[in-house]
């Protein structure tokens, strides 16, 4: 379906002028009014958007704030519910990404979606090749058009190379080759940095100021406020899927920028019931992986919540999976209540003490297709079974006592877990965790996608095991969830550590600025 003015509900007057101000000449893209809800959640709310040519917006915000929703209605994934898109001033409607794509808007993800046994050339041109007068491939003009473009933008490679033999900077260079085939006017760049090294990211920047003189319209998202300040123009902030703030980037400071993204008050929505913190549970030293992280050392203390927050890539949940024996580290030492503990499966980490409720509870914490009970008691069917027979009224106990304590909402505990919200299968999941009896839960992203009822019962039972003595490790991306709730928090970039903080003195500056490497201001 090509792409064409659509009518909506709300004119361009009626939506409002975009807060970009001084912007030069008319953007080529504007989006106004943009709203777009998902059962439970409401991702967008109204937001605006302007992008202009030859110039570098950096959209900014935590995780969830929103930013991936709008770039998939950006590029066809999705459709909003409300709001509208204007095309060089004219309303359009992206039904599919192949709208999106005759447009002239293409995306450039952290991950590139590319396939290893074809080659370069046939990369780029995947889904619109050039063909003969007959209807064929033909190969010589795709081979030669590659090369154009891989030489417009620097890249030493060749068109009949094969994707496999790459290196992740090189396939960010065919990537944005495949961008440009499509003569893009809109390029989004999500993340493009993370997999980078220093060298890669330099000529990248380079990269971005030859798209810029060629008119180009560039959206950059990136968590690291020196990229942003370095290459952007224009920024726009989200926050909690709303537009909170956007200008020139020469008029602002990342001090600015960080108070725009978190400044709320965290107290009044989750506040912390006070628990006495004992002595040392668990305690890491020198914890190295390969590829994922590097030096890592804490110790967290007996009704102690110790917070992790990080940006996307810090390694937060790569610890953690190690530390439940998913992954093996390299190197490093494990203590359980002063014991030296050699973690090297899931089964033995339940042995010692540790559980870990994954931040993908469909895929790495339920089990879609089983009920709720069987969900619930699958990891302590010891306690539940006698002679290798499990009894029914046991395990059926067992599993009310746990979700009724997380106040799951659901008609019957032979109800499959597939078939509740997504706030329901994580008290599920962490209902199975609890009923082993822990001495330590690990929480990564307890209350990602659900709703803040659902959110309250998690915060709430957090704070009860807490009391109980549980010593609790939550990862977050949510600020006020880690303010909130920890007693402690370490913040991770990078694979590394960046800070150990009391909860006393801290504020959302603090962690931002830690998790972004921002230092002092001149």
């Amino acid at each position: 379906m090509p792409v064409t003015p659509q009518s909506f509900a709300a004119s361009p007057d009626e939506a409002g002028p975009i807060p970009h101000p001084a912007a030069a000449g008319a953007p080529v893209i504007r989006l106004a009014g943009i709203a777009k809800t998902f059962p439970g959640v409401r991702a967008l709310g109204g937001v605006e958007l302007s992008l202009f040519p030859g110039s570098v917006t950096a959209l900014v915000g935590e995780n969830g704030a929103g930013k991936s929703t709008l770039v998939k209605i950006l590029t066809g994934i999705y459709q909003p519910d409300e709001g509208h898109i204007e095309l060089d001033g004219r309303p359009v409607r992206f039904a599919t990404t192949m709208d999106a794509a005759r447009a002239g808007v293409t995306a450039i993800h952290q991950e590139t979606v590319l396939f290893d046994e074809l080659s370069v050339a046939e990369n780029i041109f995947l889904g619109h090749q050039p063909r003969t007068r007959f209807g064929f491939i033909d190969w010589k003009r795709m081979n030669a058009e590659a090369r154009a473009l891989l030489e417009r933008i620097g890249a030493r490679l060749e068109p009949d190379m094969r994707l496999r033999d790459l290196g992740i900077a090189n396939r960010h260079l065919v990537a944005i080759a495949r961008a440009l085939s499509i003569d893009a006017r809109v390029v989004i760049m999500d993340e493009p940095t993370a997999a980078l090294s220093h060298k890669e990211i330099g000529e990248l920047y380079e990269l971005v100021e030859r798209l810029k003189a060629e008119g180009k319209a560039i959206l950059f998202i990136s968590h690291k406020f020196d990229e942003i300040f370095r290459i952007a123009d224009r920024y726009t902030v989200f926050r909690d899927g709303e537009m909170v703030g956007a200008g020139l980037l020469a008029e602002t400071t990342q001090s600015e920028l960080v108070r725009l993204m978190v400044g709320r008050d965290v107290g009044q929505v989750f506040p912390k019931v006070p628990a006495a913190i004992g002595e040392p549970v668990l305690t890491v030293a020198g914890y190295c992986h390969p590829t994922e992280f590097e030096d890592i050392g804490f110790e967290l203390r007996r009704g102690e919540i110790l917070g992790f927050y990080g940006l996307i890539g810090a390694g937060r949940s790569e610890v953690m999976q190690a530390l439940f024996g998913v992954t093996r580290p390299s190197r490093g030492a494990v203590r359980i209540d002063g014991q030296v503990a050699v973690i090297r499966t899931p089964a033995e980490a339940v042995a010692r003490g540790i559980v870990y409720v994954p931040e993908d509870r469909g895929r790495q914490g339920a089990i879609i297709g089983m009920p709720i009970v069987s969900n619930v008691t699958l990891p302590s069917l010891y306690r539940t079974s006698r002679h290798g027979f499990i009894r029914m009224a046991e395990e059926f106990a067992l599993a009310r006592d746990y979700t009724a304590r997380l106040d799951l909402r659901a008609a019957a505990l032979d109800q499959d877990v597939g078939t509740l919200s997504g706030g329901n299968q994580q008290k599920v999941v962490i209902a199975k965790w609890l009923a082993t009896r822990p001495k330590v839960i690990i929480l990564d992203e307890p209350t990602k996608g659900i709703d803040i009822g659902s959110k309250a019962a998690v915060h709430a039972f957090m704070s009860e095991l807490a009391g109980q003595g549980l010593s609790v490790i939550m990862v977050s991306s949510e600020i006020p969830e880690i303010m909130g709730m920890a007693d402690r928090v370490v913040v991770m970039r990078e694979g590394r550590m960046a800070g150990t903080f009391a909860r006393d003195g801290l504020t959302p500056e603090i962690l931002v600025r830690a998790a972004a490497g921002i230092g002092e201001e001149a």
